[in-house]
């Protein structure tokens, strides 16, 4: 069934200001950073990560918090849609070997550069077109990636999620609650194509088949 769930309540917060993100960011800074290269991961702040480098302190307890709520063991099979890196796969495969662990993102920089030990993990994929065959994975993951996608591909998306998996799926997304957060979103996004209110991404969930669980991305 179905659930709101924050798997990602051990992962460390950071002091986001949004108001300057809001006052420095540009149109050319989006158009940057939605092509996910050099200049969203490792360029400057103002249009994407200003430098996104592994830490385990990130993605450790989170991988424990996974594995302990889907009850991953031995020969489970886990995918990340939107995997960047890899860190998060790493952390996975270093802390549990005995877990396969699969990665795809649509960036050619991304996984160009993700950690040596997870590389032959990890592919350039598009999140619309999965190359996994049907119920192939335990569980698939996919952390503030699909709502870079317009409406439409967000559907293809979530049904080919639901597609290889045979058991769970998991997905963080933008999102608001009211007019003061959805204010703090539009100022803080870069990259994201769609973006809803709480309820409304629920409805839509309905629509796509969507019966994994979920949370949100809110600054």
């Amino acid at each position: 069934m179905r659930q709101e769930i924050d798997l990602l309540k051990n992962y460390p917060k950071s002091k986001r200001d949004v108001t300057k993100r809001f006052e420095t960011k540009s149109e050319q800074d989006r158009l940057k950073a939605r092509e996910f290269g050099r200049d969203f991961f490792d360029g400057e702040r103002s249009c994407g990560y200003g430098g996104y480098n592994y830490h385990p302190r990130f993605w450790e307890n989170v991988v424990h918090d996974f594995v302990d709520f889907y009850g991953l063991k031995s020969g489970s099979r886990v995918l990340d849609v939107g995997c960047a890196k890899g860190f998060m796969l790493y952390d996975l495969k270093r802390l549990y070997p005995e877990i396969e662990v699969r990665g795809i993102d649509i960036s050619e920089y991304a996984i160009s550069h993700a950690k040596e030990e997870i590389k032959e993990y990890v592919q350039v994929g598009d999140a619309r077109q999965l190359a996994f065959e049907d119920r192939s994975f335990d569980l698939v993951i996919s952390i503030t990636t699909l709502h870079n996608l317009e409406r439409k591909d967000m559907k293809k998306a979530l049904g080919e999620v639901m597609r290889v998996t045979k058991k769970d799926a998991f997905i963080t997304l933008d999102a608001y609650r009211d007019e003061e957060e959805q204010r703090a979103m539009e100022a803080w996004n870069l990259t994201a194509l769609t973006m809803m209110h709480t309820e409304e991404w629920k409805r839509f969930f309905d629509e796509c088949g969507y019966s994994g669980d979920y949370y949100w991305f809110i600054p």
